[in-house]
């Protein structure tokens, strides 16, 4: 056998590098992540600040669908949402499409959310913040297009960046974040509160009457969750 094909087939048996993904933590015992295994990727695990997948120069969050209503009960989808900016590109998958609606109008007190709420949540995402948005069917689905992100930036040779940050919130942002994690308490009726009470703990100490003058309607209810 001439040495020409001998060293042809010797370079043949090598295996192709894998494509790498560099997943938070937190993703370790992910039904995701043991599908990308399985999918022949190299996932690392490391503590990250910011997303859930890093893949070359993109950040991915990850979330199923009561994960993404949650985050945005509590306002925390936004401080997300700042984060990634770090990164050149920018995703948010929303995962679980087979699994439970997104938002059902005609039950919506049920869920303890409006679909229009929701629907406004999206197009903050894609128009104000600039993340994009992929809705996955299920956990297959989502390691489906993480895998395809991973063989795309394998091809371009783009390097994974390490170096994103935590927003740090100033001192009255964390008091107003606290404020804004109580259902129907926005970002304007918090900074209302601050203005008057100046503290969290005159706002949660105050009475009735002096809450009405600003929540009105919604003072009641606050006031249950206080106490209750």
């Amino acid at each position: 056998m001439p040495l020409n094909n001998i060293f042809q087939k010797s370079e043949e048996r090598k295996e192709k590098p894998k494509p790498k993904i560099i997943a938070d933590l937190h993703e370790k015992n992910s039904l995701v992540a043991s599908e990308l295994v399985g999918l022949g990727v190299d996932v690392e695990f490391k503590h990250l600040k910011v997303a859930d997948y890093l893949i070359g120069n993109a950040a991915i969050e990850r979330k199923t669908i009561s994960d993404f209503i949650n985050s945005m009960l509590n306002k925390r989808l936004l401080i997300q949402l700042e984060e990634l900016k770090q990164y050149e590109k920018r995703l948010l998958i929303i995962e679980g499409l087979d699994e439970q609606e997104l938002y059902n109008d005609d039950n919506e007190e049920k869920k303890g959310i409006h679909g229009n709420a929701i629907r406004g949540m999206l197009l903050f995402t894609e128009l104000e913040a600039n993340c994009p948005i992929i809705f996955s069917k299920n956990y297959q689905d989502t390691a489906k297009f993480l895998y395809l992100i991973a063989k795309r930036m394998e091809k371009n040779k783009t390097p994974i960046s390490l170096h994103a940050k935590k927003k740090n919130l100033s001192f009255n942002e964390q008091k107003q974040y606290i404020l804004e994690s109580f259902p129907r308490i926005g970002p304007t009726t918090a900074k209302k509160l601050l203005k008057k009470f100046k503290t969290i703990n005159k706002i949660f100490n105050a009475s009735e009457n002096e809450l009405r003058e600003i929540l009105k309607s919604k003072t009641e209810f606050f006031k249950r969750i206080l106490e209750n």
